[in-house]
């Protein structure tokens, strides 16, 4: 039986906004991927959370995803955390969701903290309709994307 792969959102700036639920499957898991491991050690010991940890992060992550995923194939589940927020969203995250739905192993959300909602909500604009860009393009081009940007009907959210 295959494992379970949990995307597992951690805080945004405050360690008491870690949800039960997070708490709950990152001690339970059998590894947590973790984009940086010591800011994430900081978090797990909070929590009294001592699941083994490893790294998954930009350098890493194509490589890593394929190890995890033969991890998840011999039935471990594994959570997969970012330094703050949710992993997949401006941060790594994505390959390995990506290679696990390939190969049918279950995914699971673990929702919590987000940045872009918690801006959005004590923004005072309108948040009907709102564009998440993420992080702008180096020095070069970045006066581009702020035109294509302005034209945009909608709020934009950039990190």
């Amino acid at each position: 039986v295959d494992g379970t792969l949990y995307v597992v959102a951690t805080p945004i700036g405050n360690l008491a906004d870690l949800t039960f639920r997070a708490e709950t499957t990152l001690k339970a898991v059998n590894l947590i991927a973790a984009e940086d491991t010591r800011t994430s050690r900081k978090l797990l010991m909070h929590y009294n959370i001592d699941t083994p940890l490893i790294a998954y992060h930009d350098n890493n992550e194509i490589n890593q995803a394929k190890q995890l995923v033969k991890k998840l194939k011999n039935g471990d589940s594994i959570a997969i955390i970012s330094d703050a927020g949710t992993p997949g969203i401006s941060d790594p995250g994505y390959r390995i969701v990506n290679l696990a739905r390939k190969e049918n192993i279950e995914v699971i959300t673990i929702p919590g903290p987000s940045a872009v909602t918690a801006a959005l909500s004590i923004s005072g604009i309108p948040t009907d309709h709102f564009y998440f860009e993420g992080f702008l393009p180096p020095k070069k081009g970045r006066k581009t994307r702020f035109e294509l940007l302005e034209s945009l009907p909608a709020t934009v959210v950039i990190f």
